[in-house]
């Protein structure tokens, strides 16, 4: 119930319908696609915001400060991956309940993890997110959506960065 029918006055309530030159397939498979990115970042971005608060060890630094510089990354992505859905006319995440449903990025609720395990396990879920971009901009190019497929060619070049840094600082000896 609107806060206007509460209050006993009538009011239309005009459904979100940004408009958009793509088709309601297109809006519908651009928004699942990229909503599922959004679910996954929200996920990365958290969990590697727990391994930068909790990480130890020699390497204390260097991990740190490369951990809060991805998660700065990742965090920057959400807002344009959002808007970007609402652009073609689809409905965003709405609620963390709505990211745990959606996420695919294993949550790592550990109390303590290695060093070398965080990053290890940061790279393979930058290896997969790529993946998973790669396959939402697969849907763009399907109905010529060349806006999100842009943004989504920087994001991956940006994943494979974070990817490459974390397989490099987790080698062992």
């Amino acid at each position: 119930m609107s806060t206007a029918e509460r209050n006993g006055e009538r009011a239309l309530i005009a459904p979100l319908a940004t408009p958009t030159d793509l088709g309601a397939d297109a809006t519908r498979d651009i928004t699942a696609a990229m909503n599922l990115i959004l679910a996954d970042v929200f996920a990365l971005y958290l969990k590697t915001k727990n391994f930068h608060w909790h990480v130890s060890g020699p390497h204390f630094r260097d991990c740190h400060l490369m951990l809060d510089e991805q998660g700065d990354e990742l965090y920057a992505m959400t807002d344009p991956i959002a808007e970007r859905v609402r652009k073609v006319g689809g409905r965003t995440l709405t609620s963390i309940g709505h990211i745990a449903r959606t996420q695919r990025v294993l949550d790592n609720d550990a109390e303590y993890v290695q060093p070398l395990d965080m990053l290890a396990e940061l790279c393979d879920d930058s290896k997969n997110l790529v993946a998973r971009m790669r396959e939402a901009h697969s849907v763009c190019d399907e109905y010529n959506d060349t806006a999100t497929a842009s943004m989504l060619e920087e994001w991956i070049d940006q994943a494979e960065r974070r990817t490459w840094f974390l397989f490099e600082s987790s080698r062992r000896g």
